[in-house]
This record gives C-alpha cells, sequence and structure tokens, in this order.
C-alpha cells in the first residue's frame, strides 16, 4: 500500500488521521555516490572520464528493484533516505542534466512508494567530489573555479584513494599511504577548504570572484540548487515523499577559523582531529606549490584526545593546483595575505574568515541556516507541504546542539550520529567502552546504552531549541561491518555461515536502537549498498567504508530474502519491532533481544479513528506471536504487522514468541 502524506507537529511526525509516526529505515545506498557501474573506489581512475560517467543503476538497477525492496519491506522498514547527487544529474557541464539518469531516478522513487516505503531524497557528498577524495560535485566547477583537479592529490590538496592506493595490493588496508577512515580529514585540506569557504561565503570572502557574471557563492548554490529542482519537478506528485534534506554533512572551509589555527585545542567545544593540522594559511600557501612542515596528530587515550605526535612535510614535490590561465586564489587577491619576496607567506588578516566589516561571523547563523532556508523556499515552490530534513557540519549536532538561528517552516532535525571510536577504528569496545564526550569509561550493555541516550538526547535537544519543537530522524548512524580486520568475512568464508559471527555487530547495533526506542527516535540506518563486498579494499565502493546491512557475499542461493543466506549481516541487530503509527502519544518502547520481548505503552486517543500499527516482522517471530493487551484490543494480524487500538487512557502491549 503506498503511504500517505505526513507531516511534523512539534516534535512529532502525524499523518492525516493525528497518529504520531516513528520512522524507521535505511540509507540507499553507500555506493549511490559513485558512478555505474565501475566508479567504485576499488578501481583506479584519474577522473578524466568524469563528463561522460553515468549514475544510472545507483542504488541498484530496475530489474534487481523487486529483491531489494521486497527485502527491505520483510525487515520491517518503512523510510528510506535515497541518495543522490549534484554530478549524478550535471556532470556534463552547467545546466547539461543527465535526463536519462532523471527518470531512472524517479522511478527508483515510484517503486519505492508502491512497496509502502516513505522517500526523503538526500543530495549527498562528503568532502566536497570525487576529485578531492569524496563524492557530490561535478568535476567541471574545478576549471570554473581555475583549479587543476589532476593536482590535487599529488600537491596534497586532498587525499584521495584512487591516488594513494596500490592497486597492485588489492582486497587489504594500506595504512601507510591511505589510512583507515582518513577521508573525512580532507575538510582540512586545501581542496575543500577552498570550495566550502566559496560555496557558503562566496560573497563575504572573495566578493570580486565571478563566474559568468555570477559571485562564485552564487553561482556555485544555484547550480547545486538547479539540480535538486530538476527531481523535485519529477516527484511533485508523490504524497509519500517527505521532502529533501538540505545537504549532506555541509563543510565550513576555512569560515571561523583564524588563518594560523592549526587545530590543536583539544576541548570539548573544540575537539582537536587526527591527522595532518592544516591551518587556512598553510593549505593556501601550500596550494600554489610551496613545501609546508604540519603537525601529524594521533589518539592518545592517556592525554584525552588527538595530539601532535609528529612532523610532516607536505607537497614536498612543490605542485601547484591552480591552472596557469587562473587568476589566482581569491582570498590571497582579496588580501588575506601575501607571499613575501624571499617566497614565505605573510598573514595580514589573521582573522579574514572570523570577521565581516569588522562583525565577528558565525558560520550556522550567516552561513548555513539561510543556505537551509534558500533550499526550503527552492522545493516549497515547488509543493508547499515538503519537509526540510536540515543538516549541519557532522559533530556540530552534538558540539554544538543549539541552532542559532530560523530555520526553514516544515523544518526536521536531521542529524546524524555514530559511535566516533567504533566508526573510526572498526572495532566495537566491550565491555570497557570510551565515551568521547567525557572521556571517562562506560561499563557493559547498560553502561553503553545509557551513554547512546546521553549523546542521542543532545542531538534530540537541537530539535527542542526551535520554537515549537521540530521532528528529529536521525538521518545516519550505524557500525562498520568489518570489524576486528574484517574477522567475520573470514569465518564466513571458511564456510562459518552461523548468526554467531555477527555477535559483536548485533550488540553494537541493538545498543543503538534501544537508545532510539527509549527517546522514540526516528532514524536511517548507514546503509544498504546493493554492491556491498566482503572485501577490506570495496565494501561500499566508497574509500574502504564497510557499513551496509546487506551483501551479495551473504547470499546463499535458494535462501529466503530476509533471513541469513538471503544477504544479511547481523539481522537480529537491525530486524526488530516498533510502533510505526501510534493512536495518540506513545509512552514507552523497549524490545529485549534476548527474549525477542516486545513493550509498548502508550496515551491511547478515542479521537483517533485510526488504530496504531506495530511492526513485527516474520524474521523476529517466525512461528508467530504472542500478544498481551491492557486496555486495548487488536485489530488485524498479518504477516510482519499488528494493529491494535486503544480504549482511551494508558494502554500497554507486550509481544513474545510462540
Amino acid at each position: 500500500m503506498i503511504p500517505k502524506k505526513l507531516s511534523p507537529q512539534g516534535e512529532w511526525f502525524v499523518d492525516a488521521t493525528g497518529r504520531k509516526v516513528i520512522l524507521r529505515g535505511v540509507n540507499l545506498g553507500g555506493d549511490t555516490k559513485v558512478p555505474f557501474p565501475n566508479g567504485g573506489t576499488q578501481f583506479p581512475s584519474d577522473f578524466s572520464d568524469h563528463k561522460e560517467v553515468s549514475f544510472i543503476g545507483r542504488p541498484f538497477p530496475l530489474s534487481e528493484a523487486d529483491t531489494h525492496f521486497t527485502r527491505l519491506k520483510k525487515w520491517g522498514f518503512n523510510v528510506i533516505r535515497l541518495l543522490t547527487t549534484w554530478e549524478a544529474i550535471e556532470h556534463k557541464g552547467p545546466n547539461e542534466y543527465d535526463e536519462a539518469y532523471l527518470n531512472y531516478f524517479t522511478e527508483i522513487v515510484r517503486m519505492a512508494g508502491d512497496y509502502g516505503f516513505y522517500v526523503f531524497i538526500d543530495f549527498h557528498q562528503d568532502v566536497w567530489s570525487r576529485m578531492t577524495g569524496g563524492d557530490g560535485a561535478p568535476g567541471w566547477i574545478f576549471e570554473k573555479l581555475g583549479i587543476d583537479y589532476r593536482k590535487l592529490s599529488e600537491a596534497d590538496a586532498s587525499l584521495v584513494m584512487q591516488r594513494a592506493y596500490d592497486y597492485t595490493k588489492p582486497g587489504i588496508r594500506q595504512e601507510d599511504n591511505y589510512p583507515t577512515m582518513c577521508w573525512s580529514q580532507n575538510y582540512r585540506y586545501a581542496g575543500n577548504g577552498i570550495l566550502w569557504t566559496l560555496f557558503f561565503g562566496g560573497k563575504d570572502f572573495a566578493p570580486n570572484f565571478l563566474i559568468d557574471g555570477k559571485n562564485v557563492q552564487n553561482y556555485l548554490q544555484d547550480h547545486y540548487l538547479g539540480c535538486m529542482k530538476q527531481i523535485a519537478e519529477r516527484v511533485k506528485d508523490f504524497d509519500f515523499v517527505l521532502g529533501f534534506d538540505t545537504l549532506n554533512e555541509p563543510g565550513k572551509g576555512f569560515i571561523g577559523r583564524a588563518m594560523n589555527d592549526r587545530g590543536l585545542r583539544n576541548t570539548e567545544e573544540e575537539p582537536a582531529k587526527p591527522g595532518l593540522g592544516w591551518s587556512p594559511i598553510d593549505a593556501l600557501f601550500s596550494s600554489h606549490g610551496h613545501s609546508v612542515d604540519l603537525p601529524y596528530l594521533t589518539l592518545k587515550v592517556w592525554k584525552g584526545g588527538f595530539v601532535p605526535t609528529k612532523t610532516v612535510t607536505v607537497n614536498q614535490n612543490k605542485v601547484s593546483i591552480w591552472l596557469p590561465e587562473s587568476p589566482g586564489d581569491p582570498f590571497q587577491l582579496e588580501g588575506a595575505y601575501t607571499i613575501t619576496k624571499d617566497g614565505t607567506p605573510f598573514i595580514e588578516k589573521n582573522d579574514f574568515f572570523q570577521k565581516v566589516n569588522g562583525r565577528e561571523i558565525d558560520f550556522d547563523a550567516d552561513y548555513l541556516i539561510p543556505f537551509m532556508r534558500t533550499v526550503g523556499k527552492t522545493i516549497q515552490e515547488i509543493r508547499n507541504d515538503w519537509m526540510v530534513f536540515i543538516e549541519r557540519e557532522a559533530s556540530d549536532a552534538f558540539t554544538h546542539p543549539h541552532l542559532n538561528g530560523e530555520v526553514p517552516k516544515l523544518s526536521v532535525n536531521a542529524a546524524h550520529w555514530y559511535d566516533i571510536l567504533t566508526l573510526l577504528f572498526k572495532t566495537f569496545l566491550y565491555p570497557i567502552a570510551i565515551d568521547t564526550s567525557s572521556k571517562r569509561p562506560v561499563f557493559g550493555k547498560s553502561g553503553i546504552e545509557a551513554m547512546y541516550v546521553r549523546q542521542l538526547t543532545r542531538i534530540k535537544n537541537t530539535a527542542d531549541s526551535v520554537p515549537g519543537k521540530i521532528p528529529s530522524l536521525v538521518g545516519e548512524f550505524g557500525i562498520p561491518f568489518d570489524l576486528q580486520g574484517g574477522k567475520a568475512y573470514k569465518e564466513w568464508k571458511k564456510g562459518n555461515h552461523s548468526p554467531k559471527i555477527w555477535k559483536l555487530h548485533v550488540m553494537a547495533l541493538d545498543a543503538m536502537y534501544n537508545a532510539m526506542d527509549k527517546l522514540f527516535l526516528s532514524n536511517t540506518l548507514w546503509n544498504y549498498t546493493a554492491s556491498n563486498e566482503n572485501d577490506l579494499m570495496v565494501g561500499d565502493g566508497w574509500n574502504q567504508e564497510d557499513l551496509s546491512i546487506f551483501s551479495k557475499d551473504q547470499i546463499i542461493p535458494g535462501s529466503d530474502p530476509d533471513v541469513y543466506g538471503g544477504g544479511g549481516r547481523a539481522i537480529e541487530g537491525f530486524c526488530r519491532p516498533y510502533a510505526a503509527f501510534t493512536q495518540g502519544t506513545p509512552l514507552q518502547m523497549k524490545y529485549d533481544l534476548d527474549k525477542r520481548e516486545f513493550y509498548f505503552e502508550w496515551s491511547s486517543d478515542l479521537a483517533i479513528a485510526e488504530p496504531c500499527i506495530i511492526k513485527t516482522p516474520k524474521f523476529v517471530y517466525p512461528n508467530g506471536v504472542q500478544i498481551v493487551l491492557s486496555n486495548a484490543e487488536k485489530i488485524s494480524e498479518s504477516d510482519g504487522e499488528l494493529t491494535v487500538k486503544g480504549n482511551g487512557g494508558k494502554a500497554t502491549l507486550i509481544l513474545k514468541p510462540l
């Protein structure tokens, strides 16, 4: 059944009958960042084909859609955060849209609705583009900015797997030349620092930089929003499309940083980060073909975080990223710094990226939130009831939960949340974990869950800081499946297909979902990748990430799609009962994985005609379910769903396996 329209009401999603809705789903998918079929980072590339690539087939070919959507539906999910990219739509050149891809993407959206899923569309990016070690923007942008994308890696202006990984030694980690999860460090390198500063703050920091008669900021944002409008016009008649993300994990560039700030302070407000300690002046000076000595930060738990442990000389070959015909570095042209006669940089304005016309700026208030409002206006001119899934810089939602500005109408707090140590080091710390916010240890399953609740409460508080409150949906969370060097994959390859090989993964996911249940948080798990492989080089097909709950390597021919052997990994960790629609207000929801017992308590509202809908996946209850109700009655029971209705006031439901 095609889902009917939802709308935000205070901190809840509600349907037309007034039922409060909890959305549980996945990001589809991890490889949608790269072209199809051979655009993944497991393939070497110089990106010279960037105008001819195609993204048709991401997240999967239409011929495979039935299998994947059926699997996701059987697992009990009811929402999809569907990825696309600016590059997928406008890779050919300015205003040259890939009509065949747009038609394909529209059909994927339509089919998702046919299978009963709500959809919100995420224009995804990570560290700007594939050419800067991530995904998102098309390659022709660099030429417009006067930057030679072929020199970015060579000049140490970006960390790019396709340029750093030794493909003659496939299938392994290569920590010396491309360390695990190092892509995220790119935000501090010149490639990203320059691009994000121009995207969000070009009018203030490069007012004289014009492209085709427009200021660079307007030029970049107009093209990004133009692609969003192309999708919006095609899906505007689908009521199950909830709206659009503003922009996945946007970068700040240099905005808000002192020119000489290398990020070495390690406070709760400004935690130090791993890798090279680039300051804006380091990055800009190096981009002109100069070598620079930089501190390299490494985790030292007893020192409370990342601290300098060595010095690294970058751009030893003295390569410039600027094209010969380029006017040059726009910030240098605006007087931020000069290069002296002896070839050294001199900072003219250390607060160049911190003050505009003498006023101290705030990234959220002055740049990001106005951009969010522009996105909202753009999509709501096409359909005025679309929600705007707002995203901030990845860590800010946790470290700075207050939203400093007026958000768009119909906003949803779509912050991301990960267990950072699990994500970065691909190991789940149990039974003793470290709370990265307090720097203190936590103990056992209950301690880890309590830590997750504290962290997620901070994220939910972001929504509470908006007048009248807005709903929260955790847009990304999840775990790497190549924990402990891919130990589970080795077991699988040996023929051990027991669910026990996923024990650690299940424990981690269960703790995360338990915390979400306690707070009634909607969420979309990162991720489901149709092309995933049990290979430390491949994973989700992007920079050795491997967070997919599905892998084609987990398929045993003849197996049902939703059980072990059907492609799923650690299924008990995410396939679980929950109250999708509540006839009233949820009061308590919890699930005991060991006993497979579900408890739900709600304040039932007799003014709401439609019943509660409880998801009861067959994987969890293969032999059926025992139902215990208090002050409520069962309306219907079908494969994967139970409907119950309260008699007014507090009602409870307990589910147990038969």
